[in-house]
């Protein structure tokens, strides 16, 4: 599992950031710098995407594979004690790490997830996750980017087009396609009402163990975090303090200085 670090590699202040399905660590490159002075930033690319390796079986592209991905990173970090920035599956993975017992997470920020997902959200996702497209021209690629990441809300020319480079890459023939392997897919096709029922009461009961300070941040416009579910995360397990960003849906990019604030102030604050 490939990783990018941010500030000084000794400060025991360890800051773990993990994107989301289909996305990399270099989503957080404007708020690592900026966190950098004061944390050991870590952006690690889930295995599947990015710099990281593929796996043989896409059965195993889920939370619990991550999860114990995740161990063995931190366990590599040697970090005693972290905060956690998990942005949608990132997310998930978070909550699962931060229930277990005697897990080394002090502070825990969830962009845009809960135990519950929506349903038509998730079918949008798994919609697209698998499509083997290519592009002619890096442009092509960038508006298709653009397009169907929408929902991140307002972004500047100059961003989306980060936005769109971080996650595509040129093949031998030169053809511009996504940086991750579309096997990722599997096990969304492979879902099942019934395992989807399980799993969402799996990730409740995660939910409700963890015991850290935790800020739940939704863009106001989500259609994959509902507004009750967000609710019900601010009365049981941490009681998330909830903040909604005004004008994004799922999810947002923390590439803002507004954003990154909230961030910034929540982790800053619970420090002191």
């Amino acid at each position: 599992m490939a990783y990018k670090e941010w500030g000084d590699s000794h400060n025991p202040n360890v800051l773990v950031c993990v994107h989301g399905v289909t996305r990399v660590g270099d989503d957080f490159d404007v708020m690592a710098r900026a966190l950098s002075d004061t944390y050991r930033v870590v952006c690690p690319d889930v295995v599947g995407r990015g710099r990281s390796g593929r796996l043989r079986d896409p059965q195993y592209y889920v939370i619990p594979q991550y999860v114990s991905d995740m161990v063995t990173l931190l366990a590599k970090l040697g970090a005693e004690s972290l905060d956690w920035f998990g942005t949608s599956m990132g997310g998930l993975i978070g909550m699962a790490l931060a229930s277990l017992p005697d897990n080394p997470i002090r502070r825990l920020v969830l962009n845009d997830i809960g135990p519950s997902i929506n349903a038509s959200a998730l079918a949008r996702i798994g919609e697209y996750i698998g499509q083997d497209m290519r592009f002619v021209t890096f442009d092509e690629a960038a508006q298709y980017i653009r397009a169907i990441s929408a929902t991140f809300g307002p972004h500047t020319d100059e961003e989306w087009h980060k936005l769109a480079a971080d996650v595509l890459r040129q093949d031998q023939d030169g053809k511009w396609h996504r940086h991750y392997d579309l096997n990722l897919a599997a096990p969304f096709k492979a879902m099942t009402p019934e395992a989807a029922s399980i799993g969402e009461a799996m990730l409740w009961a995660a939910y409700d163990a963890i015991r850290c300070p935790t800020l739940l941040v939704r863009g106001q416009q989500s259609d994959l975090l509902l507004p009750e579910v967000a609710q019900a995360m601010t009365q049981r397990g941490p009681k998330a303090r909830l903040v909604e960003i005004a004008g994004v849906g799922h999810a947002p990019t923390f590439m803002h200085a507004d954003q990154i604030k909230l961030a910034q102030d929540f982790l800053f604050a619970a420090s002191t």
